[in-house]
């Protein structure tokens, strides 16, 4: 059957969503049109088309164990120089995140993997782009805030032509969200971008 790439996110909802993919594009990241705004929990991962029943019930389980969360976008960060990125930082919901991928990555489940780098959630806005650039998305962003409520993540497959597709969604097992919550509609995500270490 071969194998298939895998990745899982959370996706930002609108309105910041559109807005972040925006600026991404501003500051000339050409990947950017191709990659909604996201949250990643787990990067491309490669496992046997077979495996992939396994792998939609270990998420479902994860998914049903769940609790809506907030989450808090606030200011910028970056990796570089070990990595050329610049981001929105997660300064609400970030342990959460950090909670849930280490159950989609167990060692006894079918996502089980390494990271290249310690699991630093993050919203990518711009990446391998010149240094000048980097700066600009630094200091333009650096008064970004956003928050919502968190109410579960999706499963994204690779396709041949490179570009993540969603597969399903997994919402969280606790019953309805709060009222105030924004719904967070998962779209096409880029995940191939490594995690990077924690700064």
């Amino acid at each position: 059957m071969g194998t298939v790439t895998l990745g899982v996110s959370i996706a930002v909802p609108e309105p910041y969503g559109s807005f972040l993919q925006k600026r991404r594009a501003g500051f000339g990241d050409p990947a950017a049109h191709g990659i909604p705004t996201h949250v990643t929990l787990l990067p491309p991962t490669e496992v046997d088309a077979s495996a992939l029943p396994a792998v939609e019930d270990h998420l479902a389980q994860v998914a049903a164990e769940g609790r809506p969360f907030p989450m808090r976008l606030e200011g910028t960060g970056t990796f570089r120089p070990l990595s050329p990125v610049v981001y929105v930082k997660i300064v609400e919901g970030a342990e959460e995140c950090a909670a849930l991928q280490e159950q989609i990555r167990v060692e006894s489940g079918p996502c089980a993997r390494e990271l290249q780098f310690s699991y630093h959630p993050h919203v990518t806005v711009a990446h391998g782009i010149d240094e000048e650039a980097m700066d600009r998305a630094f200091a333009e962003l650096s008064d970004y805030e956003a928050a919502w409520t968190i109410t579960g993540f999706a499963l994204y497959e690779q396709g041949a032509d490179g570009v993540w597709r969603l597969d399903r969604e997994y919402p969280f097992g606790s019953g309805e969200p709060p009222e105030s919550a924004s719904p967070v509609v998962p779209r096409q995500a880029d995940l191939s971008r490594p995690a990077a270490p924690s700064v």
